[in-house]
């Protein structure tokens, strides 16, 4: 079996205010001291990386997510526990950490990479890559602090990656980027990862996490809660941002073998879910293009002064194909009644490749889950698409051509 490129155990992280500085010199030495008071952002996390995989940290802001990764790649020394690493790594943590705003964009990079171990010569050899890849013009030869987020992003990512390393971690800094350059980051992290660099990355971006990841882990409060598939894990992770008083959060085994998460207060719920074809016969398999209704029955407990249904379809990755909710659509339905039951028939076309889809509902007030959530169900309804019809094509929407070729 291969050795792990990196090996957490049981790390923690406490930071300590101290009565006095010779108390906290003797905390340096080991010594046992009294302390004024301590909190811990971290507390025994264990994982391992295994060479060429990938892996999404997420979690909600304070949790610990950027505090692990300084902890791995040594930029603070944790308070328990072990980090083993085996292998070069490239960090992405802060924009223009370690960049003098006086020196321009081409010193930075010889004063990066040779704090990263690597000597003038070989920065040479790939200093025009960089400027390259960063795109940012005469800027490159202009003081850093002249540059935009944007432009320290494209830099500091350039330099990074100019050396293909054991273990790339990136921590949300692709977020300040524009579009055009987030492609272009993503394509070299799928190079490197088909040539063998481990990958960890912290994201709120639930597509990139499914992805790129093989797995995901979950922190909350500073506590490693799930280590597993990054669809899973993505689905409890909404969960848990949409608990709000008195919400609960269920994991339950789907038929399709995936867990299924379930949370809300619990004012309406879904009581039935239904694919249904032309003819109005409840299906689970359904043709390239063909017209279908999706019809959700809605039960209300208590009166619910207003009333969102909103649903999402997302490929066998868990990523997101089409969503919209009542609200989007001018239909939010006011004053439900305890008891009354609402049926929404939602018809469309099939307009999406051949694979497996699930369909996420959710019940709220407004547009989003995040004020109200009376029911979010994910998995809620799983069917298959398939090609009969129509001619092959790549992808996971059906957008017909209509192809004209002119000879002379």
């Amino acid at each position: 079996m291969n050795e792990p490129l990196l090996a957490v155990r049981g790390l923690g992280k406490a930071f300590r205010e101290y009565r006095s500085e010779w108390q906290r010199f003797a905390g340096w030495f080991g010594f046992r001291v009294s302390t004024k008071s301590e909190s811990w952002v971290l507390r025994d996390i264990s994982f391992s990386v295994a060479p060429g995989e990938s892996i999404g940290i997420v979690g909600q802001n304070g949790a610990g997510k950027s505090t692990l990764l300084k902890l791995i790649t040594g930029t603070l020394k944790g308070t328990t526990g072990t980090v083993a690493v085996n292998g070069r790594i490239a960090a992405i943590l802060e924009l223009g950490m370690g960049f003098s705003p006086e020196l321009s964009g081409r010193a930075n990079v010889y004063h990066s990479a040779g704090l990263m171990g690597f000597s003038r010569q070989a920065i040479d050899s790939v200093i025009d890559d960089i400027e390259a890849f960063a795109e940012i013009g005469g800027y490159f030869d202009e003081p850093a602090r002249t540059y935009s987020t944007g432009m320290q992003m494209r830099v500091a990512f350039s330099v990074a990656t100019a050396f293909r390393p054991n273990i790339l971690i990136v921590d949300e800094a692709l977020s300040v980027g524009d579009a055009y350059f987030q492609h272009k980051c993503f394509k070299r992290i799928r190079e490197f990862r088909e040539q063998g660099t481990s990958l960890l990355i912290v994201s709120h971006d639930a597509s990139a996490v499914q992805n790129l990841c093989d797995r995901a882990l979950l922190l909350e409060g500073g506590a490693l809660i799930k280590d597993g598939d990054p669809a899973e894990v993505m689905d409890l992770y909404n969960a848990l941002i949409a608990e709000r008083e008195n919400s609960t959060v269920q994991i339950m085994e789907h038929q399709s073998g995936r867990k299924q998460t379930v949370s809300g207060t619990g004012e309406a719920r879904v009581e039935d879910i239904q694919l249904l074809s032309r003819d109005d016969q409840p299906i689970e398999f359904v043709g390239v293009g063909e017209s279908v209704t999706l019809r959700i029955v809605v039960a209300a407990s208590v009166d619910v002064p207003r009333l969102v249904l909103g649903y999402m379809i997302k490929d066998r990755l868990g990523q997101p194909v089409f969503g919209t909710n009542t609200h989007f659509t001018g239909q939010a339905i006011e004053l439900v009644k305890a008891g009354q039951r609402i049926e929404f028939q939602i018809a469309f076309p099939m307009n999406f490749g051949q694979g497996s889809y699930s369909i996420s509902t959710a019940l709220v007030s407004t547009d989003t889950h995040l004020v109200n959530n009376y029911e979010w169900r994910d998995l809620a309804l799983v069917f298959t698409v398939s090609n009969m019809n129509h001619a092959q094509f790549i992808g996971s929407a059906w957008v017909p051509p209509d192809i004209r070729i002119e000879m002379s």
